[in-house]
């Protein structure tokens, strides 16, 4: 499995533009895809055990927004700003302010582009960085936090503070913008430019209009090092998930993202649930609550339409797919079983990933004031092969995610 298969949503197919969730690997690239995603976690494992020969980088997850892509266009040479959609088929590249009027015209968005595109071309740029924005110079409040003084800043779902007498307070105060790097792009021409998670800012000018950083993960040792008791925990966790693995039918398992209907009805319905904040407990009832949910939303599609031969189509898609969902149930059983050892391992992992100190405080917003939460999460980088998915808490961070009011966006 190679790097771009995590990459979707684009004309180019080698643009940084979504990540999956580590577990969803299963469903998403059936045996290869769950057997990667046990190699990942014991990857991490060693990692955090203080085995030197890791295989795998760590980036923290930064809940930025929106994606800003800058740099140059190679076959123009002119600097740009732009978000997600600069991979379209029809690119959406920003040059001029004009240009962000015309292709991004929410007030929202359009206003930080405009930021972004005057003040970014101080950096000197070399060919295309992706990054998440934090704020602009009107995003930081000064508020009082548990009795404690802050400035803070709200680019997504998580609230940063950062205590206001510190030296990193100042230099975002001066700042016109606030970004952190993940991703850096190469090629001879725009369609052609590959990602690569391996970004290096250390040339970037420094300016006091622009606080910066990239994402890379502080050495995961010491206070994030997992001790033998923990390593032999998680080690007896991926066993188990070894075995559940070998339990599933291979036929199965690649049954499902052969077929993007079948892929596409689990992981909405399993979103359901996340969305919820419900933890699938048991996967029997699971399996069978999918199934009811399966049927009632294609018997709701077959009622959408009013020719015969429409109906007859829709009806003989429901008997294919209600088959594979009703005969396989079994096998389906296994593989939520399956993505929740994954979970498993993975939550341990994210909550030792936690303990390290951040740069900033995270918090949630909530009626009654803030409540301190964990950072969104953190990726996890193949350091040969360049794959990387993302670590998660999808109880914790994703239910609230999916909950949020977008500010930006407006």
């Amino acid at each position: 499995m190679n790097f771009t298969q995590f990459l979707t949503e684009s004309k180019n197919t080698n643009a940084n533009l979504h990540l999956e969730h580590l577990e969803d690997n299963v469903l998403n690239f059936g045996v290869k895809g769950a057997r990667d995603a046990i190699n990942f976690l014991q990857s991490l494992r060693d990692m955090l055990a203080g085995h030197s020969e890791s295989k795998v980088n760590v980036t923290t997850k930064w809940d930025g927004a929106p994606a800003v892509f800058c740099g140059t266009n190679p076959d123009n040479g002119k600097f740009f700003v732009g978000t997600k959609g600069v991979f379209n088929a029809n690119p959406k590249l920003n040059y001029t302010d004009d240009d962000i009027d015309n292709n991004h015209p929410g007030e929202g968005l359009n206003a930080k582009l405009k930021v972004a595109l005057r003040y970014l071309p101080k950096l000197g740029i070399k060919g295309v960085l992706q990054g998440d924005m934090m704020f602009a110079k009107g995003d930081i409040k000064k508020q009082t936090i548990d009795g404690e003084r802050y400035i803070t800043f709200q680019p997504n779902t998580i609230v940063y503070a950062v205590p206001a007498d510190s030296k990193l307070a100042a230099i975002m105060l001066a700042a016109q913008i606030g970004i952190v790097f993940h991703t850096s792009y190469t090629g001879k021409r725009f369609s052609d430019m590959k990602a690569s998670f391996n970004i290096d800012i250390k040339n970037l000018t420094t300016t006091k209009d622009i606080w910066f950083r990239d994402a890379y993960f502080i050495d995961a040792s010491g206070t994030a090092s997992f001790t033998a008791e923990e390593t032999a925990e998680l080690t007896s966790i991926l066993s188990t998930a070894g075995r559940t693995f070998q339990s599933i039918n291979s036929l199965t398992l690649n049954r499902i993202p052969a077929s993007e209907t079948i892929l596409m009805h689990i992981k909405t319905f399993n979103n359901t649930k996340v969305r919820a904040g419900e933890a699938i407990k048991n996967t029997r009832a699971h399996t069978q609550e999918l199934i009811r949910w399966v049927e009632a939303k294609l018997n709701k599609d077959i009622l959408s339409v009013k020719k015969p031969e429409a109906i007859r189509k829709r009806q003989l898609e429901k008997t294919e797919i209600m088959r594979f969902f009703r005969g396989s149930s079994n096998e389906l059983v296994k593989i939520f079983e399956l993505q929740n050892q994954i979970v498993e391992a993975k939550n341990m992992i994210i909550k030792k990933l936690q303990q390290m100190k951040q740069v900033t405080g995270t918090f949630l917003r909530t009626d009654t004031g803030f409540k301190i939460t964990n950072p969104e999460g953190f990726v996890v980088v193949d350091k040969l092969r360049g794959d990387a998915l993302k670590l998660i808490d999808r109880l914790e961070f994703a239910h609230a995610n999916f909950n949020a009011a977008k500010e930006w966006s407006k």
